[in-house]
């Protein structure tokens, strides 16, 4: 789910993995483990990528219920 909002950012952006790897200093192999295998970036990681994007951590944050029903 995470990815998505990442794929969203890219999107708007008109941007690909590969430029966000540039411009991240991410490596590329590391981002398709994110997209592909649902691996988490830590939070440095998820920090380079907001800064690309010049955006908040914020709009990745998961928002909502959690398994014990109460609210985040």
């Amino acid at each position: 789910m995470l990815w998505s909002k990442i794929q969203t950012q890219l999107d708007k952006n008109h941007m690909s993995v590969y430029q966000l790897s540039k411009l991240s200093g991410i490596p590329s192999n590391t981002l398709y483990q994110y997209k592909n295998n649902g691996v988490q970036p830590t939070f440095k990681m998820m920090c380079r990528i907001a800064d690309v994007f010049d955006v908040s951590l914020d709009i990745f944050r998961e928002r909502g219920k959690t398994n014990d029903n109460s609210i985040i």
